[in-house]
């Protein structure tokens, strides 16, 4: 029995997720296998590999975005990237709106709340 999970997200741009991976001190590979439970594995066309024992594999789908699965047992990916993602799915979208508001000539800036949130400001050059 598998105890992998999979989520569909709206996450396309794996170089913004890579800067949301290093902000979180994890790694994004290309083409690999993550680990889970017992040894077992999913294969995925990327991969975060995080400091624990467990790993999320990423597989593009249809509609062009990508699914995350990981073996959410024991709190181990949790601990990494949040409650459902929640933390990894922040820092993507974050890198991701200043990607693009760079790439139209807009200066961006961020700032990280006490709270944790992360305040973003975007202006005319």
């Amino acid at each position: 029995m598998s105890h992998f999970t999979s989520i569909q997200t709206q996450i396309k741009d794996l170089a913004a997720l890579a800067d949301a991976c290093k902000e979180l001190g994890v790694e994004l590979l290309q083409n690999g296998e993550a680990r889970g439970y017992a040894g077992q594995t999913r294969k995925g066309e990327a991969v975060i590999r995080l400091k624990g024992p467990y790993d999320i594999a990423l597989n593009q789908q249809p509609d062009g975005n990508y699914a995350l699965a990981t073996d959410w047992w024991d709190g181990h990916v949790e601990k990494e990237v949040g409650t459902n993602f929640a933390r990894l799915i922040q820092l993507y979208g974050m890198h991701k709106t200043m990607r693009e508001a760079k790439k139209k000539g807009y200066l961006a800036s961020r700032k990280t709340l006490p709270n944790g949130a992360i305040k973003r400001t975007i202006g005319g050059v």
